[in-house]
C-alpha cells in the first residue's frame, strides 16, 4: 500500500486559492512569507462580498483540503465572518469582507514578501 503524498506548502496555497476563485472570491493573493516569519510559509488572502460568501469561500477551502486528507488546525472568525482565518500550519488562509481587508491591510504589512497574484478569468 503506497502512502499518499501530502502537498507542499506552495501546492496547498495554490489549492486554497483555486477553491476561493471557484467561489468567486475577489483579488486572491498568495504571499510567500518564508523569509519573513516562522508563523507560516504562505498566506492566502482573498475577500467575499457578503458574510455568506466569506463563509462559502472558507468552506470551499476546507473541502478542497479535506480531499487531500488535510484539515485546518484551527478556524477563527467563522460566526462573525468579517475575517475568517484558516490555519493549515504552513499556510494561513485569510478570507475577508472588503472593509475588514482594507482595515487590516495584510498585503501592506507583508509588502516586502513576494506576492503571486492569480488573475480571475
Amino acid at each position: 500500500m503506497a502512502l499518499k503524498k501530502s502537498p507542499t506548502p506552495l501546492q496547498l496555497a495554490r489549492l486554497l486559492r483555486g477553491a476561493a476563485v471557484d467561489k468567486k472570491a475577489w483579488d486572491c493573493v498568495v504571499i510567500d512569507v518564508r523569509d519573513k516569519t516562522s508563523l507560516a510559509d504562505y498566506f492566502v488572502i482573498c475577500e467575499g462580498e457578503t458574510d455568506r460568501q466569506v463563509r462559502a469561500i472558507a468552506d470551499a477551502m476546507v473541502q478542497a483540503a479535506k480531499e487531500k486528507e488535510l484539515r485546518p488546525l484551527g478556524v477563527d472568525g467563522y460566526d462573525d465572518a468579517g475575517w475568517i482565518l484558516l490555519d493549515f500550519d504552513s499556510v494561513l488562509a485569510h478570507v475577508f469582507l472588503p472593509g475588514e481587508r482594507s482595515y487590516y491591510d495584510l498585503e501592506s504589512l507583508w509588502s516586502t514578501a513576494a506576492k503571486r497574484r492569480k488573475k480571475a478569468s
